[in-house]
């Protein structure tokens, strides 16, 4: 048996990178998921049909929904209990990320981070808990930014410092129904997103690797083991952490 047999995850963002990584990694434990996507429906076919091929007993389901919509958001937990019953693990990873100095930054894009980054988070951990019985672990996905934020991220940094605080309030205040909240931290991750930003080569990656004690950039899997912990009776005197995983990177 898998750490997390007979559990169920809701992932969201689950359609590429470090969603997608920890979906598979959920599913080679046991886990059943739901696969979240906003636009990627292909991508999110992929890693379901990925699961449902493994053999590893967890199955997966695919379900559209934006995040930072309240009303997407109880359509997307509403498809998950229909499919699965209770609800046992929520991963906050639906996210973006802009990069911009002080002066180039928009409300456009303030809103569209802190709508998805912040509010997603807590619109999808409101409706989560309504389906965790018995207790249950929330991990969100915040950023090495948190701690040590780069020039020229000031409001995706803001986020991640929000999506920490959050993480420290419901810890408390979730604590008493046996639900834990923890917060993943990583540094520079290559992905879909990275290699797309720019962000996963040339200068910023040279930067990144200079202050970076294990000398090269993080691969989702690396992201994946460490959810797998927090998700399971692994960790089940840990609440309330935000846990850097970027091999020592200090920004």
């Amino acid at each position: 048996m898998g750490k997390l047999t007979g559990r169920t995850a809701v992932i969201t963002g689950a359609s590429k990178g470090i969603g997608a990584g920890i979906a598979l990694a959920f599913a080679k434990e046991g886990a059943n998921v739901v696969v979240n996507y906003t636009r990627g429906k292909d991508d999110a076919e992929k890693v379901a049909a990925s699961i449902n091929g493994n053999g590893s007993g967890g199955k997966a389901i695919t379900v559209q929904a934006d995040v930072s919509k309240k009303a997407e958001v109880d359509r997307l937990f509403s498809e998950s209990k229909k499919a699965f019953g209770k609800l046992n693990i929520l991963v906050n990873n639906a996210g973006v990320y802009e990069f911009a100095p002080l002066g180039e930054i928009t409300e456009d894009s303030y809103r569209r981070q802190f709508d998805l980054n912040v509010l997603g988070t807590l619109l999808s951990t409101q409706a989560a808990v309504k389906s965790m019985i018995n207790g249950g672990s929330v991990i969100n996905l915040s950023s090495i930014v948190s701690l040590t934020p780069p020039p020229t991220a000031a409001v995706y940094s803001a986020t991640k410092g929000a999506v920490d605080v959050i993480t420290r309030t419901l810890a408390q205040e979730l604590g008493p129904q046996k639900i834990r909240v923890n917060s993943l931290a990583p540094g520079l991750v290559e992905t879909e997103g990275t290699r797309a930003a720019g962000t996963s080569e040339g200068e910023f990656r040279t930067y990144a690797l200079s202050r970076t004690p294990l000398g090269r950039v993080g691969a989702p899997d690396d992201i994946a083991k460490v959810a797998v912990f927090l998700a399971s009776d692994d960790s089940a005197w840990m609440t309330g952490e935000v846990v850097p995983v970027g091999g020592g990177v200090r920004l």
